[in-house]
């Protein structure tokens, strides 16, 4: 389906057409439409496949079809788990809204509180904000949300995930006259989305896209099991060294860890830049500037960065430390392979990892391949995870609860 199909103003298609858009993948295919008559809508799909856009035209078109009549605060309002991320979804919001007269702010931490006085203080047509700043202007009355008429909410599970559902309810009880609302989340999967959707959606359409061949991500994911971290070591060295990494992301789990490596890796003259939680926003935007234009291919960086780095070109994803949680397993590689084309994500496994990667093949629902290189295998066998002993008295309890409720 084309983007001419949909009911758009003619100043959006052509910026549409202009960032080479043509056809609207399955997420746009699903959400536009319904964005367009007006509907709540609750809507999951995979990273990569256009998700951005499927809430940022409807939005635009809005704001289009009805014009704003009195000076004011934002009257679409965007909330957004990263800075990263905010910042991305602003640079879509301008290319999109570039022939428009609409108005774009970015409010985020990292920034010295008070530096965005310049956007409150003047007509503001769409904010993207996090959370946490977004409240600090809140509670000092510099930010009030009467004026948002559509609420938009990116990445819902992962702000919940981060402990911002107080702040994300305070902002949705504030923004009471808005018409419509959008809930994106990556997976609609356990209680956490619903029950804060059934909150605060009203008759929401409910879509879940299933990407097409074309758009579905193709990474080649292997493990390479190491004794220690110093065997680690060697086998990211090799690795990073091949030809075809031409961009990579590296993962560790700590500050510490990822101050170690950026080290271990300057000594072996791989040059390379970083991104951690309670970073400067200027050296953030230098970090990923630097990533973005290619002077530096490789960029370590703990879980702070593993939703909202949108580089199209990343060959590579390294997990050096392995996650906690087989979730974050899958939102690490889905950085790599992005709108259908190719990716790589290898990991550098533990004997201490071995549970972790059992739960990852199971929530993928594959056997990730074991691979060795010449003169860096293992010298030990892999680690067997010992199961877990069944309580008999739980048992015994389950049996007496089936029974109990005429269960065989």
């Amino acid at each position: 389906m084309q983007f001419s199909e949909f009911d758009l103003d003619a100043k959006l298609l052509a910026a549409i057409n202009k960032m080479g858009f043509k056809n609207a993948t399955s997420i746009q295919q699903l959400a536009i439409p319904e964005a367009l008559i007006g509907r709540d809508i609750l809507a999951s799909a995979p990273t990569g496949t256009g998700k951005t856009a499927a809430f940022l035209i409807p939005a635009i078109q809005y704001l289009l079809d009805f014009p704003r009549k009195d000076p004011g605060f934002a009257r679409v309002l965007i909330m957004t788990p990263t800075r990263e991320l905010a910042y991305q979804i602003h640079e879509q919001c301008q290319l999109l809204a570039a022939n428009t007269h609409l108005k774009i702010g970015v409010v985020t931490g990292g920034i010295n509180y008070g530096s965005h006085k310049e956007i409150f203080e003047k007509n503001n047509d769409i904010l993207i904000a996090t959370p946490g700043r977004l409240m600090e202007y809140f509670q000092t009355e510099n930010f009030h949300a009467e004026n948002v008429e559509l609420l938009i909410l990116d990445e819902a599970d992962r702000m919940l995930d981060m402990g911002f559902r107080k702040e994300m309810l305070k902002i949705c009880d504030e923004a009471k006259n808005r018409r419509q609302c959008f809930l994106f989340s990556a997976t609609l999967e356990g209680d956490s989305v619903e029950l804060f959707a059934e909150r605060i959606l009203n008759d929401p359409a409910l879509l879940e896209a299933e990407p097409s061949r074309k758009e579905s991500a193709k990474i080649h994911q292997w493990v390479h099991l190491a004794d220690t971290y110093e065997h680690k070591l060697e086998l990211l060295t090799h690795l990073l060294k091949q030809e075809d990494v031409t961009k990579a992301i590296v993962f560790v789990k700590t500050r510490e860890r990822l101050e170690k490596l950026v080290g271990e890796l300057s000594t072996r003259e791989i040059r390379v830049t970083w991104l951690r939680g309670e970073m400067p926003q200027d050296k953030r935007m230098k970090a990923m500037e630097a990533f973005h234009s290619g002077r530096t291919k490789l960029l370590v960086a703990t879980d702070v960065a593993a939703r909202g780095i949108d580089v199209a070109d990343i060959s590579h994803v390294f997990n050096f430390d392995m996650p906690r949680t087989a979730d974050i397993y899958v939102h690490r590689i889905g950085r790599t392979g992005r709108a259908g084309k190719k990716g790589t994500a290898v990991s550098l496994v533990e004997a201490h990892d071995m549970a972790v990667l059992g739960k990852i093949e199971r929530y993928t629902d594959q056997k990730l391949k074991r691979r060795n290189i010449e003169g860096l295998e293992p010298k030990h066998k892999e680690a067997t995870v010992a199961k877990k002993k069944k309580d008999p008295a739980k048992i015994k309890a389950k049996k007496k609860a089936r029974k109990k409720a005429g269960k065989k």
